[in-house]
């Protein structure tokens, strides 16, 4: 018996270690999505609920002809925007080039706004790297390039640092590496002097034969000891590891490290720190990250080569974003999905569902909103209570996100909007706003200060303002809204009542001072709108059965029990859009087929203005109208 006890002991404490660790929360399984929803590749917003009161705000708009308007490069390669707060100030990094990935020159820019909203003109923070004379650029590269997965840390001292890669074309990583640089931004917005941090350890770079010193021979001690911290904070600088791998031992993950890409991290209440990296590999540190067990794919996140980003939020909850598809070039659409524990995440929500023509060609140009990254732990955050984020789209335009905390996919109540009381220029509650630097949408002081209503301004040749507010679902709904096209040249204002999935169960279309609307599959003109005046529009929606609809436009009827456009259960979204319904870029449309620019992307359109107010949505089923 004495032999027997401790080997059952041993035997019951290895099946239960066996047990534990293949639970989910472990290594061996540190998250899951539980989830059912599955993104639909055939349309851009995967066909997904939107998460309610996102605003997807373009930070940078290429634009090749007129720098000036853009980067004041004309470079049409942007992309790996980094993202941080800092007293009272959000900065956003983004590296940029000519026209192709990994193709020199390259180089790295900042941007910075106070709101979020309004972004200042880039400036470049790392230039092109100008090798030391007698330096030759080894064979197989054809020049120099930038490549961060990190752009920001606020050291213990509170100053701000930007860090940057500096590598060669096409290969930045490992031998065809250079190494990490550092400067410091000042409360000015000026930039201190550059220095390398880190070198490649694959290489022998040292102070002798690279262009910028070491960060040890700079003579503010402040500022060199802002970079031991760095240095020292293994989470921070495991964010580095995709260019070196560290063949001196610098980074604490062993197994796996020459295999993840691009990491992102929190902190779990229980204080396991959750690593994520692209194509749904996972770990967990329990030491703060000097120890972290070995990565594993998780099977449940279905994800390619964009970035997944993790955060624990304001509320107390955790997220993750990332593009929902197994298909490299095709990176769309930006999702969230968020946990109480992170471990256990549901609740799948479309943050950005748009994706506008590519309109510069170039190499590894992947089309749609991807490389998503927030503000990392430890630094500096808004006073707001939002996650905020930024990315390109089609690697060509860099944007942010603004999604309201707690992360929620529905609406409860009745819809009252008439915008009176907000401020112009800030945030509208509950509606989801995509807003291009050419096709801006803002709350405005018209028809009167006191009386407010959205603005529409859209003079994009390619792309278009658009506005969604989520209500209740309902089999039945009133719908009724205030309409003004101030300018209209030849444009069009669509306005769809659809469901959680985008089918489009009613369609409006205002031009050329038409009202057309859809009558079954058929879109036919039922009246004439009144120009540079508010038009009153009212529409009873019945989902029973095939579906039919009622419109009244400034209390005349003009349209009565037609058919839907696409067959719906329920209704739950309006959309309110300066342009027609795009579904292309698609999966079957080509990537890498070389193309010259869209013909007049460079040019602003004729401006088109309009104005909606009072928007109100109720479940009334008295005032439905009667069966046909």
């Amino acid at each position: 018996m004495n032999v027997i006890k401790p080997l059952l002991f041993v035997s019951l404490l290895f099946s239960c270690n066996s047990f534990c660790f293949s639970q989910t929360g472990t290594p061996n399984e540190p998250v899951r999505y539980i989830g059912g929803a599955i993104a639909n590749p055939n349309v851009h917003d995967g066909a997904l609920p939107y998460i309610v009161g996102v605003e997807n705000i373009q930070v940078m708009r290429a634009n090749r002809s007129h720098p000036d308007e853009a980067d004041g490069f004309g470079w049409t390669y942007n992309h790996a925007p980094n993202l941080t707060y800092w007293n009272g100030m959000f900065y956003l990094q983004y590296l940029s080039n000519p026209k192709d990935e990994q193709q020199p020159p390259g180089q790295t820019l900042i941007v910075t706004s106070k709101d979020g909203r309004n972004w200042s003109k880039p400036v470049v923070a790392f230039p092109v790297y100008k090798a030391p004379k007698g330096i030759e650029i080894p064979k197989g590269y054809t020049g120099y390039i930038m490549h961060q997965r990190m752009g920001f840390y606020t050291a213990p001292d509170g100053r701000l640092l930007t860090v940057a890669f500096y590598g060669h074309s096409y290969n930045p990583f490992m031998q065809g590496g250079i190494g990490r640089v550092v400067r410091e931004i000042r409360k000015d917005g000026s930039f201190g002097p550059i220095y390398f941090i880190r070198y490649s350890s694959h290489t022998n770079w040292n102070a002798s034969n690279t262009t910028y010193p070491f960060y040890t021979s700079s003579k503010d001690k402040g500022f060199v000891a802002a970079c031991k911290a760095l240095l020292d904070d293994k989470l921070k600088t495991l964010q580095w590891v995709d260019e070196d791998r560290g063949l001196d031992g610098f980074y604490h993950l062993k197994d796996s490290i020459n295999t993840v890409q691009a990491l992102s991290y929190f902190h779990r209440k229980d204080g396991a720190v959750v690593a994520l990296w692209k194509k749904s590999w996972a770990g967990l540190s329990f030491d703060n990250g000097e120890t972290w067990s070995a990565p594993v794919k998780v099977p449940t996140l279905i994800m390619a080569g964009g970035k997944n980003w993790g955060q624990h939020t304001k509320d107390g909850r955790y997220a993750m974003v990332y593009n929902p598809m197994e298909t490299q070039q095709y990176r769309y659409p930006l999702i969230a999905i968020s946990s109480d524990d992170g471990i256990l995440f549901d609740n799948m929500g479309v943050v950005h569902g748009e994706v506008p023509p590519r309109r510069f060609y170039g190499e590894n140009k992947d089309f749609g909103p991807n490389y998503t990254r927030g503000i990392t732990e430890g630094e500096q955050t808004p006073a707001d209570n939002n996650m905020w984020l930024t990315y390109s789209v089609n690697k060509e335009d860099i944007w942010v996100s603004r999604i309201p905390l707690p992360i929620r996919t529905t609406f409860s109540g009745e819809v009252n909007d008439n915008f009176d009381l907000l401020t112009p220029g800030a945030e509208v509650p509950d509606w989801n706003l995509y807003s291009p630097v050419w096709a801006k949408i803002s709350v405005v002081e018209f028809p009167s200060a006191k009386n407010k209503s959205l603005k529409f301004e859209d003079e994009d040749p390619y792309d278009y303002a658009r506005a969604i507010r989520v209500f209740q679902a309902s089999k039945r709904a009133n719908i009724s809204f205030q309409f003004c096209a101030e300018k209209m040249d030849n444009g069009t204002f669509q306005v769809d009542i659809t469901d959680a999935h985008g089918a489009r169960a009613v369609s409006l279309i205002f031009e050329n001072g038409e009202l057309k609307v859809n009558n079954g599959a058929k879109i036919q003109s039922i009246s004439s709108f009144h120009l540079g005046e508010w038009n009153q529009v009212s529409l009873c929606v019945d989902a029973e059965g095939l579906g039919r609809c009622q419109l009244k436009l400034n209390g005349q009827e003009v349209l009565s029990n037609a058919p839907f456009r696409e067959a719906v259960k329920s209704v739950e979204r309006i959309s309110f859009r300066t342009g027609e319904y795009r579904n292309l870029p698609n999966r079957l449309t080509p990537n890498q087929v070389p193309c010259p620019p869209l013909k007049g992307c460079d040019e602003k359109a004729a401006k088109q203005i309009y104005y909606i107010d009072n928007v109100n949505i109720s479940r009334n089923p008295d005032t439905f109208l009667s069966k046909p």
